[in-house]
């Protein structure tokens, strides 16, 4: 039934049953009017409206519920649909626009992967450069300042040491810059490797106390999918030390059925309702990226807890 016919039958419903009640109720209506007639047919008037509004608030429910999804539909959180049952044009509008939801969805999904790719492809590039020609004429300068402390004259020496000690530490940061835009350890010995490495770097310059938690038996997985799951904690344990003010956090990974489930909790201040800031749509979009699902809740006692559940989809041999 189209919406016209569908207002019409309620309006009709209405009328009818107004018509009928004046037909058969024992009611007349005297020139001029009686105040006793008036009473009962301004009861009556509103009596038909009242009823009118509920028989049209309920024949239009669906366009509400579909006006309610669409100011608060999020593309990273993809699946969110209406039921679209029956026939007419609002069940014929709620089916299209499931429909551009899912096409948004999958348009959205694909040009993230290949930002998210590209981005990728240009840390590696960067870190690459880092290590291979920032690194490289770095440690020829220490080897030389080394050299030209070792012939110094002893007033000179010791300005030369300091300058060794300051050229060091930028070497060591140039090398933690490069492992943060792309892991090489991840690369060569796999995500648990990668992790350990970034929780002990991640304590070692922050001071706070961290501690881990990987099940024994974890697949194989893909290079996507790790590389995911790297990021999600890597962003997780950023986001702590900027603004949780927390002083340990548990970086739990473990295998359960077809999932793999990747858990960072902290102690800190907590949260009610995350801001969806850049760093959290990141972590989103690198969910949807291997087909995974990003949740950020409460932790039980205090403090919060980002969970990315990723379907296991394991290397072919």
């Amino acid at each position: 039934m189209s919406l016209f016919w569908r207002i019409f039958a309620l309006n009709a419903v209405v009328l009818g049953t107004a018509t009928a009640l004046l037909l058969w109720a024992p009611v007349t209506v005297s020139v001029p009017v009686l105040l006793t007639e008036a009473i009962i047919l301004v009861g009556g008037l509103v009596v038909m409206l009242v009823a009118n509004a509920a028989l049209l608030r309920l024949g239009l429910a669906p366009l509400g519920r579909l006006t309610k999804l669409m100011t608060t539909v999020d593309l990273l959180r993809p699946g969110q649909r209406l039921p679209a049952s029956g026939g007419g044009e609002i069940t014929e509008v709620i089916r299209t626009f499931n429909a551009m939801l899912e096409r948004l969805e999958h348009e959205r999904a694909t040009s993230s992967a290949r930002a998210l790719l590209a981005q990728e492809a240009e840390r590696r590039r960067i870190a690459q450069e880092l290590h291979d020609e920032v690194g490289q004429s770095m440690t020829a300068i220490l080897l030389e300042l080394k050299r030209a402390s070792d012939e110094a004259p002893p007033a000179l020496r010791e300005q030369l040491h300091e300058v060794q000690e300051i050229t060091r530490e930028s070497l060591d940061e140039v090398r933690r810059l490069a492992r943060r835009l792309r892991p090489g350890v991840l690369d060569d010995l796999g995500l648990v490797s990668a992790l350990t490495s970034l929780t002990e770097d991640f304590a070692t310059h922050t001071g706070l106390q961290v501690t881990r938690r990987f099940d024994a038996d974890l697949p194989v997985l893909e290079p996507e999918t790790e590389l995911v799951l790297y990021r999600v904690a890597q962003e997780s344990m950023t986001n702590v030390a900027r603004h949780a003010d927390a002083t340990q956090i548990a970086v739990a990974l473990r295998h359960t059925d077809d999932q793999v489930v990747l858990a960072v909790t902290d102690d800190g201040c907590g949260v009610e309702a995350p801001r969806e800031g850049a760093g959290i749509r990141g972590m989103r979009e690198r969910a949807l990226l291997i087909g995974g699902s990003l949740d950020i809740t409460p932790a039980p006692d205090t403090g919060t807890r980002v969970q990315l559940t990723a379907p296991v989809s394991r290397k072919q041999p």
